[in-house]
């Protein structure tokens, strides 16, 4: 069954602006038209869920693009991402257990703890 962009909008969560963006700049193929309207089919839907999962996973829109290009060019920009990934979760690990220190600290100033500092020299 084919939807308008507004249906489209409405099942997904993401604005008709952001729908019509992403057409413009090839991230969604696009739809067919009756009347001059945009007509979209439940592939869409799934496409949209896919790239906003991809948004969610750091990808900007255009890695996203890239993700949609021929294999060597995809595999390429996936090993960069997994290594940007990778970084990112060992400094999301160190902020976790400075913050966690932080929360047992009794200091009052939480820069001036011994324990504090020897956590942010070893990384």
């Amino acid at each position: 069954m084919a939807m308008t962009i507004g249906q489209l909008s409405e099942a997904t969560g993401v604005p008709a602006s952001a729908i019509r963006f992403w057409e413009r700049h090839g991230l969604l193929p696009p739809p067919a038209r009756q009347s001059g309207q945009r007509r979209y089919d439940s592939d869409a839907t799934e496409r949209i869920v896919v790239l906003r999962k991809y948004q969610q996973a750091g990808l900007t829109l255009s890695e996203v693009k890239e993700f949609q290009r021929d294999q060597p060019h995809r595999q390429a920009m996936i090993r960069a991402k997994i290594t940007e990934i990778e970084r990112r979760m060992v400094d999301l690990r160190h902020a976790t257990q400075l913050l966690e220190h932080a929360l047992k600290c009794s200091a009052e100033d939480i820069v001036t703890c011994p324990k504090f500092r020897e956590l942010t020299a070893r990384w």
